[in-house]
């Protein structure tokens, strides 16, 4: 057949014509109280991203946190410099997608995925999702094998399962960086990712220079977003911290997945709900930090079997030193245990200031022997009956030979105390702790 120059340009025309532009959506400013942005004349979800135009020639992502009518509210991700009224709100089309990859490693992020340090882009060896997937319960591989953290009483008393979650409960100023740091250094997991969530901005860097240590740092990642970040960015902090470590855990990885705070993170649910005009319910939280709690410390945990683990740390901040704080009590009921921190044993200069009986570990019967845990309970009841008369011991008003229990607890109160204080450099096995808890008990 003879070439054709004509139908040739007629099936160009076509092809152009199958291929139609879609038409740019487009809408305006024309609100902003506080850090809540109203929009007119987007038609977007709610959870997808815009840029919106500012004076200062940079325009300010913000995401889609919920609508009225035809207005949309908005949240912007970083600061909001430059808005003016009739500012021009375009659909920013990018997935929300972060960089992941053990090129990560000794790096430290902020709450978007990229570096706050002076080591040069990153090197991603993927991309996730920020709000990560869902896996099935009956697919996650139980907990049944013990995971070691480096800190004796931890590791005696209140042994950590591999896949475990659990809270760490304390007040102000009581050692709670102090004692992630030291198990950032001395875990047995091979990866360690620690998220800095609504912490002052000067405590980052003293915990990576002095807490974490260039040893801490070369198998960690550390994501931060001080105080002072939008509430969506520290909600995003959060949520990237979890999505690196369930990247690791993909990788067959057992990973130690430390975030500081829990707190911090609801507080920042708070701020975005309470702007956007959802009410309040127990003291000042909305219904909603209650449901987002759950759905970000349901991620960590145990992958399929045979595949790696997240073992989760999750700092929460008692606010007056009250256990019966609404997050620290909403906590306590969907993690698998509790260290608390005590005030009173900070003061001492007893560090780390455990509270051996408000601390429980609830997957200790399940990995550990029998044996181990009848002493582990042992070692309880006689902590406990020396504290139950521990005001009559200091005054001089118990009498020796009242209580052969009380008795023998004044007598090993020496050895108990040393056994629950541990420097800041030393690290103590798992199964040296064991060891040491039976030899205290038989001495």
């Amino acid at each position: 057949m003879a070439h054709n120059p004509l139908l040739d340009r007629l099936k160009a025309y076509q092809l152009q014509d199958a291929v139609k532009p879609k038409a740019l959506i487009e809408g305006r400013l024309v609100r902003m109280v506080g850090l809540t942005l109203e929009a007119v004349g987007c038609n977007l979800p709610v959870g997808s991203y815009c840029n919106i135009e500012s004076a200062t020639g940079q325009p300010i992502e913000a995401e889609v946190v919920g609508f009225s009518g035809d207005r949309l509210y908005l949240m912007p991700v970083g600061l909001a410099e430059g808005l003016r009224p009739g500012a021009r709100v375009t659909p920013n089309q990018r997935a929300l997608q972060v960089p992941v990859g053990f090129h990560l490693l000794g790096r430290v992020l902020n709450g978007s995925g990229q570096p706050l340090d002076s080591l040069g882009p990153l090197i991603a060896d993927d991309y996730v999702s920020l709000n990560g997937r869902i896996i099935n319960p009956l697919q996650r591989d139980p907990i049944s094998q013990p995971m070691d953290v480096g800190i004796c009483a931890i590791n005696a008393l209140f042994t950590v399962g591999r896949g475990q979650r659990l809270g760490l409960m304390a007040g102000s100023g009581v050692g709670k960086s102090m004692l992630l740091g030291m198990m950032t250094k001395f875990t047995s997991a091979d990866i360690t990712v620690v998220g800095l969530i609504g912490e002052r901005g000067r405590e980052v860097k003293e915990f990576i220079e002095h807490i974490l240590g260039p040893e801490g740092m070369a198998r960690s990642v550390v994501v931060a977003s001080p105080a002072d970040d939008p509430p969506l960015m520290r909600l995003r902090a959060a949520m990237l911290t979890t999505s690196i470590a369930e990247y690791y855990r993909d990788q067959g990885k057992d990973v130690l997945l430390l975030m500081d705070s829990l707190t911090r993170f609801a507080q920042a649910q708070r701020e975005l709900s309470l702007a956007v005009g959802e009410p309040p319910a127990t003291k000042g939280y909305p219904p909603s930090v209650f449901a987002k709690i759950p759905q970000l410390v349901e991620r960590a945990g145990n992958g399929p079997a045979g595949g790696g683990s997240i073992t989760a740390f999750y700092t929460v901040l008692t606010e007056g030193d009250d256990q019966q704080d609404p997050i620290a009590d909403a906590t306590r009921a969907i993690l698998d245990g509790h260290v608390v921190l005590s005030r009173r044993l900070a003061e001492e200069g007893h560090y780390p200031a455990i509270d051996v009986e408000a601390s429980i570990s609830r997957a200790m019967p399940q990995i550990v022997s029998e044996a181990h845990l009848r002493r582990a309970y042992r070692f309880k009841q006689i902590y406990a009956r020396y504290q139950q008369n521990r005001d009559l011991i200091n005054v001089g008003a118990y009498t020796q030979g009242s209580d052969p229990e009380t008795d023998f607890a004044i007598a090993k109160m020496p050895q108990i105390r040393d056994f629950l204080r541990q420097s800041l450099h030393a690290s103590v096995p798992l199964r040296q702790s064991w060891h040491q808890l039976e030899a205290l008990l038989q001495a």
